[in-house]
């Protein structure tokens, strides 16, 4: 018991476990700061990989409709609704879409 307490009576070991306090809680980079950190982090770097993907696609879109003129055309004709001359384009809307508009009016 005595020895026990001698032991927490040293001064290195006081100062040990202040030194360990204040890093731990604290500090203003502590370790719940710290942890904060890793996860926007992680979040960062999961978006990060999702954009680089994106762009990736587009690329490969981009050099597509560039090189390919049936990707062209296609591309216009369903984002734009684009068509030749003497032809007619018909826009089909679902059933539910319409039924959802009817019953806003």
């Amino acid at each position: 018991m005595l020895r026990t307490i001698k032991f927490f009576r040293n001064k290195y070991i006081i100062a040990l476990t202040a030194f360990i306090v204040l890093m731990l809680f604290i500090d203003h980079n502590d370790i719940f700061v710290q942890m904060d950190h890793q996860r926007q982090l992680k979040a960062l770097l999961t978006s990060k990989n999702f954009y680089q993907q994106e762009i990736d696609q587009t690329k490969k879109n981009l050099s597509d409709l560039q090189n390919n003129a049936a990707a062209l055309e296609k591309y216009a004709r369903e984002k734009y609704l684009l068509k030749r001359d003497n032809e007619d384009v018909f826009v089909v809307v679902p059933q539910n879409d319409q039924k959802n508009s009817e019953n806003k009016q």
